[in-house]
This record gives structure tokens, sequence and C-alpha cells, in this order.
């Protein structure tokens, strides 16, 4: 699967600078068209969900401050997303171009949440950042809305970006439909890597490990295997962070969410554990 067309969610927080410098990164190596999506907080609906008894004059106030904000906040960041697009060679555009990597700049106002995971729908890669702020947080709403209802694959940025992508991809492999649909995701990312590492947690999936390098090898990816024996009291997601640092990663391929997101955090998770701790750029897939 090709990738012609990439979302970067810029927020316009500290997770931003990350997320549009990997998304530019992504769309100049691939020759991609790379859109700058802004969600702006819609002031009236927050207000109405918050339930709080302003007067009319005093509501009016609020909103319209909120408003402004939000306004200036979207100015700041499509300009910063315009500076960085420029820095990387990428053109402008209104309209799909015949060739060449592409920009151009969407806002829409609602929740973030769900205008993203509508919005990504669209695209072949979706990416979204992180802040350091959020670091051990146990989820997400914009990640887990857009990874569980946008049906592509997303890429989460870490708030400073490495210098390099892809060069090195670690792919994490437990057997599962959500691992197939990263490893399909991944193509190509690791057609053009100069080494993929296969990790497998627990004896139980190097038999099919086996066969995912036996895939790769039909398009040209010489991968090659990695296992590690389940430790007890180690989550799978802490074990996988772990090899793949030890293989110097830049990246880490994985399924998202084989288990619905609440059983993830009642009852524990590798993409919880991964998501909440690692400072690698992830590539999910659900």
């Amino acid at each position: 699967m090709a990738i012609r067309t990439i979302l970067a969610c810029a927020s316009g927080g500290t997770a931003s600078d990350g997320t549009v410098e990997i998304a530019c990164q992504i769309a100049k190596r691939f020759q991609a068209h790379l859109e700058g999506f802004h969600v702006r907080l819609d002031a009236k609906e927050l207000l109405v969900h918050a339930g709080v008894g302003f007067g009319a004059t005093v509501a009016a106030d609020w909103v319209e401050q909120i408003m402004g904000d939000a306004g200036a906040q979207a100015t700041k960041t499509r300009a910063s997303f315009a500076a960085a697009a420029a820095r990387h060679g990428l053109a402008m555009v209104e309209a799909p171009p015949a060739s060449g990597a592409s920009a151009a700049w969407r806002e829409e106002t609602g929740y973030a949440s769900r205008v993203v995971a509508r919005r990504a729908r669209f695209f072949d890669l979706a990416v979204l950042g992180r802040s350091d702020r959020v670091m051990d947080e146990p989820h997400s709403d914009t990640i887990e809305e857009t990874l569980m209802h946008s049906g592509r694959p997303l890429l989460l940025a870490p708030a400073r970006p490495p210098a390099v992508l892809g060069e090195t991809v670690a792919f994490g492999w437990n057997g599962s439909a959500a691992a197939v649909h990263a490893l399909t995701a991944a193509l190509p990312f690791l057609v053009g890597a100069r080494a993929v590492f296969v990790i497998a947690i627990g004896g139980h999936h190097e038999r099919s490990a086996e066969a995912v390098i036996a895939y790769l090898a039909w398009r040209g990816v010489a991968a090659q295997l990695r296992t590690a024996d389940a430790i007890p009291g180690v989550g799978p997601g802490e074990q996988l962070l772990a090899a793949a640092r030890d293989e110097g990663a830049d990246l880490l391929v994985m399924g998202g969410y084989g288990r619905t997101p609440w059983r993830e955090m009642l009852f524990g998770g590798a993409t919880r554990e991964v998501v909440g701790t690692s400072l690698l750029p992830l590539l999910l897939s659900h």
C-alpha cells in the first residue's frame, strides 16, 4: 500500500511540533500530500456540557474570549505548519497535484476526538502527537477514537521527533488480527528500512513470527526474528519496548487495542503500556 495522503493533527500544543515535523518527513519521503488539520474548541458546546450557571452577559463574554483565544492559537499553528512545510520543500496546494510532495491546511470546530477520527478516514495515514505532560497517562481520547473508529493506521509522534524515522523498524508480533493490519500498514516503511526486526514476546508466537519473516521476504524485506520468553510481573508492552530499544529501532510497529480500551484499562494490555511510556514513534493499527 502506497502512502499518498497524510493527516497531521496540529493541536497547537506542545505535541504539535513533533507531529508536524514527522508528518513532513514522511510526506517528503513518500512524495505524498500532507494536510495540516486543526480543530478549534467549540466554546458554546463546552458551555452547554459544563452546565455552568453563568448569566447571559457573562456567558457571552466568556464564549467570546474562548473563541478569540482559539482563533489566535489557530493562526499561530497554521503559520508554524506552513513554515515546516516550506522547510521540507512541500508545495502548498489547493487541489491534488500530478506528482510530488505537497501540503494544505484545514480547520474545523468541534470536539477534537470525534472530528479527528472522522477526518482521518480519508487519508492513508494519520499522525498524532503526544506531549511530555501526558506521558504515563493510561489513555487519550483522541488517540483511542482515531485508532478505533477511523479505520486507518495511526502514527504517534513524540514531542521531540528523532532525526531519522524508519531506518531501523521493530515490529511487535502477537498473532492477532490487529498485528496483521499493522503489518500491512507498515509495508511502505518496511520496504525502505535498512533493518527490520520482528519481535515476538512469549514462545507460542515464534512459529507464526517465522511466517511473518517469510511473508516479508516475498516483498524484498530481509527481516530478522527476535524472540523473548514472557517474564512474570513484566508486561508484554514493556518487554516489547525494551527489545526495540536494544535493536536501536527508530520506529515501533504494533497492532493497537487487540482488546477494547476499557478492557485494557481494567486488565492491562500491551497497547496501553506502550502508548503510556514510549518515546519512540509508534505506528499503530486496529
